[in-house]
């Protein structure tokens, strides 16, 4: 895996995407997102563990990414069971498609003062 730092590296069926780290308006979104996210799932008796911006990648290597806020519900997972990803810039990786083929069951997209769900079903 390579690492540059400063730089977000993913990629998705060839095509690399290279991000500068983010700024204010994406950190700032990001933690209250997250706040968000705990303050519901503290008093629902959730048991969850913060893994932050952990680097995704499949084990064939094709596909990686690094969730903005990520979140483990229970204990050891292997994955995430939540990403979080802030929309800022888009680049030109599918960022959904990647998180499908990385399993992960729960993704939201903050973009543009919205935020979308996605829940990933035996159909996709």
């Amino acid at each position: 895996m390579l690492y540059i730092p400063g730089v977000r590296l993913s990629f998705l069926d060839g095509i690399r995407e290279i991000q500068k780290r983010p700024g204010r308006k994406h950190e700032t979104a990001k933690g209250r997102i997250g706040a968000l996210v705990e303050t519901y799932m503290m008093p629902a008796g959730i048991d969850f563990t913060p893994t932050e911006s952990l680097t995704l990648e499949n084990e064939s290597r094709l596909v990686k990414c690094e969730a903005d806020k990520s979140y483990e519900l229970g204990a050891d997972r292997e994955r995430p069971d939540l990403a979080i990803e802030v929309v800022v810039t888009s680049g030109p990786i599918d960022k959904l498609e990647a998180y499908k083929r990385l399993q992960i069951p729960e993704v939201a997209f903050w973009e543009n003062s919205r935020l979308s769900l996605y829940a990933l079903r035996e159909q996709g």
